[in-house]
């Protein structure tokens, strides 16, 4: 069974620092894109970050030049790196993997439970 799990999500002040990880776990035969949601109290789901398996990255203009998405496919893991921590960045964030379980070698797409990211004083 394919799973998401996100880790790293807390309570920061403005202006701190916060890193995001997020590993598949399971057979898998193949990864395409992953990529960070975050949904905040009364909004809609926005994209944050997407990185291809090639390592092609885009950004939602809100956290250009302060957020930055990597890859690592050897762990089958993603990261958030988010420098510059803004009260409106306070979100639960999720992470997002189109991928092909080795059972299936069918793609499809996966979401974690979600990580809460607060941003207060």
């Amino acid at each position: 069974q394919v799973q998401l799990v996100e880790s790293g999500g807390g309570l920061v002040q403005p202006g701190g620092s916060l890193r995001l990880s997020c590993t598949a776990s399971g057979i898998i035969f193949r990864i395409a894109d992953m990529g960070w949601y975050r949904q905040a109290p009364g909004k809609q789901r926005e994209l944050v970050a997407g990185i291809t398996s090639g390592g092609s990255t885009n950004y939602a203009d809100s956290v250009k030049g302060r957020f930055t998405i990597s890859r690592d496919n050897a762990k089958n893991t993603v990261y958030l790196q988010m420098n510059s921590l803004e009260p409106e960045d306070t979100a639960v964030y999720y992470c997002n993997a189109v991928l092909a379980p080795y059972s299936s070698r069918a793609y499809d797409t996966y979401r974690g439970q979600g990580t809460q990211v607060t941003v207060s004083s």
